[in-house]
């Protein structure tokens, strides 16, 4: 035994040489933020400890046969504070909003807003965990909690999830039948409507894949920065969080947003250059795209080829107005017609001189919708109401729909707007005051917004238009919303009155344009805008802070159950943008009934009376 134990002592060591002390450090940080990371993930993961059990809502749970338990292996683990708070989102997006909607829509809506509510609370959580206070506390409620509470926990909460989600179903399939009920739509039936359930949990399901996706790629990220470049656990975390954004941020932007607008461009550019079945090129010499026309029929695009090729015949004019007939005046200039704004201004003003459209009694400068659209009745209206002794000019500075051209041709619409008042304006003022004819301003949805751009203000535009109106004018209209901000105390968001309605007056029926009783001096203001508008009312600030047509009375086609939540409402007026055109005339985003009245409030030939507005309105069918 000696001589073994002096051989053992005075051997020569075959193994590795000890570490320096500067490696052994390091080796030892390296396996203390190894088991930091493999804590943390249990605790993401949710395994509890106690005394030396592990229990999960799992493989081991008391709760769960073997059996079932091999199968729920499998099953991605839920953030309990994501869970809960996205199953409260979801929830309180079955609750009604502007527009009735059917069930693929609302679980579209219910989908995103569980996923966001996830999102947050997973967010919550992580941010409660880095404080020590809340740290202390949960390592309490841990020790104190028993081993089969956290599985029983995770059945509740499931099952109470489920039967919520059915009874807020049955719940909203009520609140839709209400709305539909006060916009004369067909009512949608219980058992149609809880389809949007399930559409709802694949939605969440999908969006929350993704962020788990995301995580785990940044995990394998911040790993890598670890053990190859060395980076202490909460540098390379943070590193590996902010690199791997970039690159989902730089793939949406490049990849889907990008390619995605490259594609709608391609799509809408081809429908630009493809005229509607039926129409052709105008005959008249008053109508642009005619042979004598300066502007040729193929640049004017698909909307402008449908406005200049419409309109009623002289006969028709004459009798809805009870005035000699006259053939109006149609000016269009397409976005191929000429390279830029001024540019196209400058072509439609010398179009209105070939016509002779400043010897009429009424021009109207339209800013039209993204597409280059102008809705039928709003120019027929006012050719019928002034027996064709009209000129309407416009200019298209988008093929996009008006929803796409609000996110990339805001800035194109409003300088548009500009340019073709500005040009036709400068243009009047060079003829004398006894001959110039009525000039109006026009513009619906984000052609108002293009419109409001050629004013500085309330002044400027009673200075230079004889009378503007305006048709469902987007939030983030600047003078619209600077108007409704300083509204007259006491009157409501939806129908505001500003200095006792004597300049500027809002309304989304005949009604409320007389209203206040006083006077309303020209030249007039008019906004026109229905309470359930989704256009109107939609705002980044609906995230956050509860607006005040929601905290006031609703208004008369808004279902009484509609509240504010944040983030969820945000998502629910931004799914109602999508149809706020497929309401009945009178709601939403439709404002065909209105518009006769519309044009009369800026002004009306001599000798006018409500017959004659009910002779044109019966005309126009509306």
């Amino acid at each position: 035994m000696a001589d073994r134990e002096t051989r053992t002592a005075g051997a020569t060591p075959t193994g590795p040489s000890p570490a320096p002390p500067s490696e052994k450090n390091s080796d030892d940080e390296l396996d203390v933020e190894f088991l930091e990371e493999f804590a943390d993930e249990l605790d993401h993961h949710h395994l509890w400890h106690r005394d030396g059990e592990r229990h999960q809502f799992g493989t081991d749970s008391p709760l769960l046969s073997p059996r079932v338990a091999a199968w729920v292996r499998y099953v991605p683990r839920a953030h309990p504070a994501g869970f809960v708070l996205g199953t409260a989102f979801g929830l309180i997006s079955l609750t009604p909003s502007l527009i009735p909607r059917d069930y693929l829509f609302q679980g579209l809506a219910t989908g995103i807003s569980a996923a966001l509510g996830y999102a947050i609370g997973v967010a919550l959580a992580w941010l409660l965990r880095r404080m020590a206070r809340w740290t202390h506390l949960t390592d309490r409620l841990d020790r104190a909690t028993p081993v089969w509470f956290t599985p029983g926990a995770w059945l509740v909460l499931v099952v109470t999830a489920t039967f919520a989600l059915f009874g807020l179903l049955l719940a909203g399939a009520g609140w839709q039948r209400q709305i539909a009920g006060l916009m004369g739509l067909e009512q949608p039936t219980t058992d149609g409507w809880l389809r949007a359930g399930p559409i709802a949990v694949v939605v969440a399901g999908v969006l929350v894949g993704f962020g788990r996706g995301v995580r785990w790629l940044a995990g394998r990220v911040a790993e890598l920065l670890r053990r190859r470049v060395h980076m202490p656990r909460r540098v390379a975390t943070v590193a590996a969080t902010v690199l791997v954004l970039l690159l989902v941020v730089t793939v949406l932007d490049s990849v889907v947003l990008r390619g995605g607008l490259r594609v709608a461009d391609s799509v809408f550019s081809a429908t630009n250059d493809t005229p509607y079945p039926g129409l052709a090129a105008p005959t008249s010499p008053l109508r642009s795209g005619s042979p004598a026309s300066l502007v040729r029929w193929d640049t004017i695009g698909r909307e402008g080829q449908a406005f200049v090729a419409g309109g009623r015949p002289p006969s028709e004019l004459a009798a809805a107005s009870g005035r000699a007939p006259v053939e109006p005046i149609r000016a269009y200039v397409g976005l191929l017609a000429a390279p830029g704004s001024s540019e196209r201004a400058a072509l439609a003003v010398a179009e209105l001189e070939r016509t002779g459209a400043f010897d009429r009694s009424v021009l109207a400068v339209v800013t039209t919708t993204g597409t280059g659209w102008i809705d039928t009745p709003t120019a027929d209206s006012l050719e019928m109401i002034w027996g064709g002794d009209t000129a309407i000019v416009a200019t298209q500075y988008s093929y996009l729909p008006s929803w796409l051209s609000f996110v990339v041709d805001r800035t194109r619409a409003e300088a548009e707007g500009r340019a073709l008042f500005d040009a036709v304006h400068a243009r009047v003022e060079q003829m004398p005051p006894d001959r110039r004819p009525r000039l109006f301003a026009f513009g619906e949805s984000l052609g108002s917004q293009g419109s409001e751009a050629a004013f500085s203000g309330v002044d400027d535009a009673r200075a230079q238009a004889d009378g503007v109106l305006w048709v469902g004018p987007p939030n983030s209209n600047r003078l619209h919303s600077a108007l409704t901000a300083r509204r007259d105390p006491g009157t409501p968001e939806v129908l505001p009155v500003v200095d006792g309605g004597r300049e500027v007056r809002f309304g989304a029926t005949p009604e409320d344009l007389a209203r206040p009783p006083g006077p309303w001096d020209a030249p007039r203001i008019v906004y026109l805008q229905h309470a359930s508008d989704p256009v109107v009312w939609w705002s980044p600030s609906l995230l956050w802070a509860r607006p005040a047509w929601l905290a006031e009375p609703r208004g008369r086609d808004v279902s009484p159950a509609m509240d504010w939540y944040p983030v969820v409402t945000f998502w629910q007026v931004t799914i109602d943008l999508t149809n706020s055109l497929g309401v009945p005339d009178g709601h939403g985003h439709q404002y065909r009934g209105v518009m006769v009245d519309g044009w009369l409030a800026l002004g009306s030939p001599t000798g006018w009376t409500l017959a004659d507005t009910e002779r044109v309105a019966g005309m126009l069918g509306l």
